[in-house]
């Protein structure tokens, strides 16, 4: 595909797009562009991922073919203001912030346009993302197959209705920084049982990593696998047990909830 991809906004999470789209090797660099405040950024982006960047926002807007806002909520309708008239005609929009809803887009360009509402998380640095997706119903089929192409070269897509987009921050959007936590938890255990730090990591990490791949390619129950690991009477019950009783799911769930009524917040904001 001989699509320019531009980014208006180049902060982690659009650097991670970057970087995933270009480690797949399905776009050239000379075929991304990107946007920033900072030149301090554009020197970084430059210098990291060798692609065009610059602090001019029309310019991007004027070459992407595919146009990812990678901005805060609060500033999508400054920016969308600035660029609206620069935009190519079937140009494809994206937002990648929560609470931006598909008719905000549409009534801040003021025209009909192909609009597309994502949530992927940083993993996609690495070719691990996972990102939701909707789009209305300028955006056609073939469109579709192309959005989710970009999308694949970073991780797996999930095409889901706009009514469920609030509920993606807290499972799939914000989540790795939950995981992030245990880990960082775990290693600390290693830590005090005496293992280094560098392989208390290795250990928490790659156990989490395994764990995740077991349920993906098993298909099996997270519940069974659990149950799998636990042998009567063993150590690993103990720690389960401990678990539930120091409320480990509740709390899970509590900050989920508290994630959500954030995106929903951020939403109505918009």
């Amino acid at each position: 595909m001989e699509r320019t991809i531009g980014f208006i906004g180049c902060g982690k999470m659009a650097q991670a797009i970057i970087g995933g789209i270009l480690q797949s090797a399905d776009y050239t660099n000379e075929q991304l562009i990107a946007s920033a405040k900072s030149q301090e950024t554009i020197s970084k982006v430059k210098e990291t991922l060798q692609i065009q960047a610059t602090s001019d926002n029309k310019q991007v807007a004027k070459r992407a073919d595919i146009l990812f806002l990678a901005v805060k909520p609060a500033i999508h309708a400054a920016i969308i203001e600035e660029i609206k008239h620069s935009v190519k005609e079937d140009a494809i929009i994206i937002t990648i912030a929560a609470g931006i809803s598909l008719t905000f887009l549409e009534q801040s360009f003021g025209k009909e346009i192909k609009a597309v509402r994502t949530m992927p998380n940083t993993p996609s640095l690495v070719g691990e993302g996972m990102s939701a997706i909707c789009a209305n119903s300028s955006v056609t089929e073939a469109d579709m197959i192309d959005i989710i192409r970009v999308f694949s070269c970073f991780g797996k897509v999930e095409v889901i209705d706009e009514g469920l987009m609030n509920a993606i921050p807290a499972i799939s959007g914000s989540s790795p920084a939950y995981v992030y936590m245990m880990i960082e938890a775990l290693a600390d255990g290693g830590v005090k049982a005496g293992l280094t730090r560098n392989q208390s990591y290795q250990l928490a990490a790659q156990a989490v990593l395994g764990a995740a791949k077991m349920i993906l390619e098993t298909g099996k129950h997270p519940g069974e696998l659990k149950d799998e690991v636990c042998t009567p009477g063993g150590a690993t019950i103990e720690a389960v047990a401990e678990l539930e009783k120091r409320g480990f799911r509740a709390s899970i769930l509590s900050a989920m909830e508290r994630c959500t009524e954030k995106t929903m917040a951020l939403s109505n904001e918009n």
